[in-house]
């Protein structure tokens, strides 16, 4: 696995590898994509949607935001290996082994580091990891769902 950045955000290649748009979007890179493992990260500006209404004088990102963001983190490096086929969809269907361990804040980058458990063209199983830095902020394992645009 190279570390070079393979996608950005600000790239139409993360547009192309996401169904998913602002403001719901939560990969700003991949840095690595291959079969076994994906590294991404995001940086959550002090302008995101949810910082207004969640802990208005302390804002904190949603834990349900950091798993969408590991799961959009998963999905990308998927569709960049070509393990996930440009014109499908994937929804999640179960989160389990869910813990969050470190607050996530306005400016703060997260890097996702996800491991492939298994795909097929039905299913995606993965587990990631998202860290502030050197530091744990969460932890879960998802199953998605695949499904073809206008199935």
């Amino acid at each position: 696995m190279s570390n070079e950045i393979i996608a950005t955000a600000g790239d139409s290649e993360i547009i192309a590898l996401l169904p998913h748009r602002e403001p719901f979007l939560f990969v700003d890179e991949i840095i690595t994509a291959d079969t076994d493992k994906i590294i991404a990260r995001h940086v959550f500006t002090e302008g995101e949607f949810f910082f207004s209404g969640h802990f208005p004088q302390y804002p904190v990102v949603p834990g349900v935001i950091l798993i969408e963001t590991m799961a959009q983190s998963g999905g990308a490096g998927l569709r960049k290996t070509g393990l996930l086929g440009g014109d499908a969809l994937f929804f999640l269907a179960s989160v389990d082994k869910v813990k969050f361990r470190r607050q996530v804040r306005p400016g703060e980058e997260v890097r996702s580091e996800i491991e492939n458990l298994r795909v097929s063209s039905r299913m995606i199983k993965q587990a990631g990891k998202a860290y502030v830095g050197d530091e744990l902020a969460a932890e879960a394992e998802w199953l998605c769902l695949v499904q073809a645009k206008g199935a």
